[in-house]
């Protein structure tokens, strides 16, 4: 199967689809997102991403269904840092519950189309400078070698540079009002706190990508894999969300795991050009990182600080 216009235009049109389903059908009144409806949604949102990779395989070969495989794992990987800002935000702004979905909606809506930008910038650089892929590869070691000694900081909305540029041309009040992200007092307008958190949300998500589309151009060059396997993690990233807010904090050798991932897709884009890894030697080895580092979570929980 060649990736033409109709390809492109069809699994867009897919997306577009899910999203007004699921912003307008399943979630039209703003509610508390419980665990039983999170495992629901992930297990649906993973579901479909499994029935795609096995459409890729079928149409475009078993090496781009393993690049989809491997890509989707890294990304869903990734991704789990994320949780820990929303965690760290939702809390500082004391968000509710019911109102934390559609904060997510927006900031992963605006976190596809950044992505989309990165994705195709990335892959023109590839394709146009060559030696950009050892730019990328010991940027992706780097990142991973600080995470290591990096230690989590509280987020402070005030010192975030998009926050403070928003602040220069539109007045915040300083209490929610409900899920509204703007309001009308006294015929001037207002942002909300819950817009506020929503920029963040979209700041921190283009750091992440800068870790992110690196570490899976590492995989493949194939601007529709990298792209729909993205779209399949960052999709199923809220009902991920609701479903582990609560038990992250029980992963924290996750971290670890993470940083190994990206020190190993770095090294893996540095040695490109002298030694190729097979995908299905890669896709193992970051699936075995991620369950040792799950498991030793488990069997060696973090002791309790007084």
């Amino acid at each position: 199967m060649k990736e033409g216009p109709e390809l492109w235009a069809g699994f867009i049109a897919f997306v577009i689809l899910m999203l007004a389903l699921d912003l307008g059908v399943f979630n039209r009144k703003s509610h508390a997102v419980g665990i039983k409806e999170a495992l629901k949604w992930s297990a649906i949102w993973i579901g479909m991403a499994l029935i795609f990779n096995y459409g890729v395989y079928h149409f475009m070969g078993k090496e781009k269904g393993l690049e989809f495989l491997t890509g989707y794992l890294i990304e869903k990987a990734l991704s789990v840092d994320n949780l820990f800002v929303f965690i760290m935000l939702f809390s500082m702004f004391d968000v509710e519950p019911k109102y934390q979905h559609k904060v997510l909606f927006w900031g992963i809506l605006g976190a596809l189309v950044m992505r989309a930008i990165f994705i195709f910038a990335g892959v023109a650089l590839i394709q146009r400078f060559s030696w950009i892929i050892y730019v990328f590869g010991a940027f992706l070691v780097f990142t991973g070698i600080k995470m290591l000694f990096h230690k989590e900081e509280q987020i402070d909305p005030n010192k975030n540079p998009m926050v403070r540029l928003f602040k220069r041309f539109l007045p915040v009040t300083p209490e929610m009002h409900g899920n509204k992200f703007f309001v009308k007092i006294n015929h001037k307008s207002y942002a909300t706190p819950l817009f506020i958190v929503l920029i963040i949300i979209e700041f921190t998500d283009v750091i992440f990508a800068t870790d992110s589309i690196p570490a899976i151009l590492a995989i493949s060059h194939d601007p529709f894999i990298i792209f729909s396997s993205n779209v399949f993690a960052i999709l199923g990233l809220r009902a991920l969300y609701f479903a582990l807010a609560g038990i992250t904090k029980y992963f924290h050798y996750l971290k670890y795991g993470l940083a190994a991932i990206l020190i190993f897709v770095g090294v893996k884009m540095s040695i490109a050009g002298f030694f190729h890894f097979p995908i299905v030697l890669s896709l193992l080895i970051i699936m075995g990182v991620l369950l040792v580092s799950i498991i030793a979570s488990l069997i060696f929980p973090e002791k309790e600080t007084n």
